[in-house]
């Protein structure tokens, strides 16, 4: 990745203005790196909510099949490759909806992304778990609107609002991202642009261990203090509403060998219920 310099055009973009540290992430809805990051990103915000904010940003990894990347230039390659890395960032990810039912591109999700992020950045996020659900683990193809609206609803939206958005306005602020990245130098996904108040700026690419972007926030803003969060099984359900055992194990502190025995006892208690797939599985709060 190129450097970004903080006397860039950009320097107003980058800069942290109310937290320590600001965040630029750019992710796409079907990036299995960016699923695979999830436990990282959600220990970060549990231990350094207090200092960073995070900017979500679509990226467009898949704007259409003239895509050609890396060995991977049709659905089927897609397929393969979601099911080496399932066991590779050891998060539950089935292939078979590029069998099934492909996705035609990323756009769709990427532009329903930013039509509730206008709403409320928070559901926005909700939002964008709900459909990296549907795809990793469900096969749903989420190029198609039933299964937007359908998360939408999950996530508490108001639909009409997001009909209207997804149709106008967030066709622009999805273009705006894709110019940002370009402008930014982002090349691949996730990137995250670490900034302070000054506007110096470090970047982390790619799927990276916690203690990678832990070390990033400390060499921007020294004196940052990590928060002492609650580790029970209540607390991180009741925060996250579902977690892969890979998840649970990087909140709790629980052995990762543990971990899937531990949730599979709570299921037996009645206070969890579990999705599974060929590569893994998905505990959530009983409904």
């Amino acid at each position: 990745m190129p450097s970004i310099k903080p006397d860039t055009a950009h320097q107003a973009d980058l800069k942290s203005d109310k937290k320590p540290v600001k965040v630029i992430y750019y992710t796409d809805p079907i990036c299995s790196s960016c699923w695979g990051i999830e436990p990282q990103l959600r220990k970060l915000k549990l231990e350094y909510g207090t200092s960073i904010d995070i900017e979500y940003r679509m990226g467009g990894l898949l704007p259409d099949w003239s895509y050609n990347s890396g060995g991977i230039s049709k659905p089927s390659d897609v397929a393969h490759h979601w099911d080496e890395v399932s066991v590779y960032y050891d998060m539950p990810i089935d292939g078979g909806v590029w069998l099934e039912d492909p996705l035609p591109s990323s756009y769709p999700p990427s532009i329903a992304f930013k039509a509730v992020q206008i709403q409320s950045t928070e559901r926005a996020i909700l939002f964008l778990r709900e459909i990296r659900e549907m795809v990793f683990l469900q096969k749903k193809n989420i190029a198609k609107w039933e299964h937007l609206e359908q998360a939408a609803k999950n996530t508490g939206v108001n639909i009409e609002q997001f009909k209207k958005d997804y149709e106008g306005r967030a066709k622009d602020l999805f273009y705006a991202d894709l110019k940002l990245a370009r402008d930014l130098g982002v090349h691949g996904f996730p990137t995250m642009i670490f900034s302070d108040s000054t506007g110096k700026n470090e970047t982390v690419y790619g799927y990276k261990p916690y203690a990678v972007f832990e070390n990033t926030i400390a060499g921007l803003y020294p004196s940052v203090q990590k928060y002492t969060y609650d580790k029970s099984i209540a607390a991180v359900f009741s925060t996250f509403h579902s977690l892969t055992a890979k998840e649970f194990s990087e909140l709790t502190g629980v052995a990762r060998n543990q971990s899937e025995q531990m949730l599979d006892e709570y299921v037996k208690q009645g206070m969890l219920q579990k999705w599974t797939t060929k590569n893994g599985s998905l505990w959530s709060l009983k409904k």
